[in-house]
């Protein structure tokens, strides 16, 4: 069994969504693509290079999770700790820049880290290239590797640097995935497919109640009493908007 986990984002409310079953993220993604309408700019998919991630065929922005690079030196940092020191602390100021950019909008985020960030991605990049060409590193070595990856993808992982709001990493969902993780390690997972599917319904309206901030004993209690109400006008009763609803209903 496999669990994807998708975070739709409108503005300010999010939405998590979670779906089990014998398919990986990127035929599920697919699927949810095919809806989408065709007059629309092609997304951004966010994931790391896992090739179960990137199944299907659909116009899309491709852009690496700098996270998952990243992760391979921390690992190797007791082993190699000047190498994995200089791409570390390189990708450190690149999470600052970023850090600098949550009040801008998308283009002026774009214009942000072109300033900032474009050199220093720059000079990471040519000296992970002269340790191969100085044969400073051993291709095959666990620390080749982690080089070979970055340079590999290098332009997914450096999206950010062409795109307009294509993030850094692919962190807020893998957040939300750890609802998922806990849960299979309490529950054993699932006896059926109906019993999977109940619970990524059920996974879905905590989280989403969590990432808004909302707190999800009230807002479940809410729609339970409310039934009927939830039943004639569900997009009123969503976790972000239910409150200022029930408002307007007692004043009613």
């Amino acid at each position: 069994m496999q669990t994807s986990g998708i975070v739709a984002r409108e503005g300010s409310p999010q939405i998590a969504l979670y779906l089990s079953g014998r398919r990986h993220a990127g035929e599920n993604l697919a699927e949810l693509l095919q809806k989408r309408p065709s007059d629309l700019s092609p997304p951004i998919q966010m994931s790391d290079a896992l090739s179960a991630n990137w199944t299907g065929e659909f116009e899309r922005i491709v852009a690496k999770c700098l996270a998952h690079a990243r992760r391979q030196f921390t690992e190797l940092e007791a082993a190699f700790p000047a190498e994995c020191a200089r791409v570390l602390d390189a990708l450190a100021e690149v999470y600052r820049h970023d850090a600098q950019t949550t009040q801008m909008t998308s283009c002026e985020r774009l214009a942000y880290h072109r300033a900032h960030s474009d050199e220093v991605m720059t000079r990471l990049r040519e000296w992970i290239a002269e340790q191969f060409r100085e044969r400073l590193v051993e291709p095959n070595s666990s620390l080749g590797r982690a080089f070979a990856y970055m340079l590999k993808h290098w332009d997914g992982l450096t999206k950010f640097l062409t795109v307009a709001g294509a993030p850094l990493d692919n962190n807020l969902c893998e957040r939300v995935l750890k609802l998922a993780v806990l849960n299979r390690k309490n529950a054993l997972f699932y006896k059926t497919q109906r019993g999977a599917s109940t619970g990524d319904c059920l996974m879905s309206v905590i989280q989403t109640c969590a990432v808004n901030h909302v707190n999800v004993w009230e807002y479940l209690l809410a729609v339970v009493t409310n039934e009927r109400a939830v039943g004639r006008d569900p997009t009123a009763w969503l976790p972000w908007q239910y409150a200022e609803h029930q408002g307007q209903m007692r004043a009613a």
